[in-house]
């Protein structure tokens, strides 16, 4: 159990569409199943996608019917979990025997049923929904999109002799959540993104030399041709987009920063590396953050787990 296979699922989403998105997965998970990998990881809000149209629409105009209207479709394809939108994807990984990290956008009835949250959802062998983090804070044009999350999902999982942690895109930037990860022994790092090398080529590698762990980065694919006739509002989105919004960039650093897999970008592809839990070991000899080098006498951070709500029941 020293080592594991782990795949990079780069893939691009049928953009806006759940029940497409979710068929390209499952048949993911199969194809890293097949090539021996126990955990195969996914970009950000990879189900049904990225709201790279809030760039492209004008997306900050208040009270735009192009807005309400594109926000409308996209909460009618998020991921309602208590709903089964996740069963397909649970029952390829208990199938295959395969652990998943997957990027959604969940539309949660336990803040209400209709705001957003970026989630990252942590689904084991065995098919079960471990964990869902939804992100702490969205960046810049998302906040228009996604609602804030909060420290329930800041959990860690082993597989094999590795603990895993995984952060939304930016967050990965926060160093306390790092840290908090860290506290609870997190050896392997997981940092999903939309979709860019200069996103995962630096702090992939920083994060890897900081914490001396394995980071694996998993970014996403988009580009304008592929955006489906359906969509609202698409004509507009497709005169003022760039041709490509997501260019993948996925990438492993190994726990001394090197790499393992440089970034790939312009492709689907699964990229399918081995990893040794005795490089952890060996790094942490002179460094390890939440252990020999800390000073809890000194400095402490303190991790709020439970989940937020507008209700409490007596």
């Amino acid at each position: 159990m020293e080592h594991l296979t782990v795949a990079l699922a780069q893939i691009a989403p049928v953009w806006l569409d759940r029940e497409q998105t979710i068929a390209k997965v499952v048949v993911k998970i199969r194809e890293a199943a097949a090539a021996d990998c126990r955990l195969v990881v996914f970009g950000e809000a990879l189900v049904p996608g990225y709201p790279f149209w809030v760039e492209w629409t004008d997306g900050a105009r208040f009270e735009s019917r192009v807005q309400k209207e594109i926000f409308a479709h996209y909460a009618a394809e998020a991921v309602v979990i208590e709903l089964g939108h996740l069963d397909a994807v649970r029952a390829a990984a208990a199938e295959t025997q395969t652990t998943v990290y997957l990027g959604c956008i969940e539309r949660p009835p336990d803040r209400g049923g209709h705001s957003l949250y970026c989630s990252l959802v942590y689904i084991d062998a065995r098919g079960e929904i471990a964990s869902v983090h939804r992100k702490l804070v969205p960046t810049y044009e998302e906040r228009l999109v996604w609602s804030p999350g909060d420290g329930h999902g800041l959990r860690v999982h082993k597989l094999g002799a590795f603990t895993l942690g995984g952060l939304n895109c930016w967050e990965n930037w926060m160093p306390l959540a790092r840290a908090a990860l860290y506290a609870q022994g997190e050896d392997l790092h997981v940092a999903v993104w939309p979709g860019s090398e200069r996103n995962t080529r630096d702090i992939t590698r920083f994060i890897a030399r900081e914490s001396r762990s394995y980071v694996i980065s998993v970014s996403g694919l988009l580009t304008r041709d592929v955006i489906p006739s359906g969509t609202p509002h698409r004509d507009l989105m497709i005169a003022n987009c760039p041709e490509t919004l997501a260019s993948g960039g996925s990438c492993i650093a190994g726990p001394d920063g090197e790499w393992v897999i440089e970034p790939a970008s312009g492709e689907e592809r699964l990229l399918v590396a081995a990893i040794d839990h005795r490089r952890v070991r060996e790094e942490r000899q002179n460094f390890d953050p939440a252990g020999h080098y800390s000073r809890p006498d000194v400095m402490q951070l303190k991790l709020h787990h439970e989940r937020q709500s507008t209700l409490l029941r007596e």
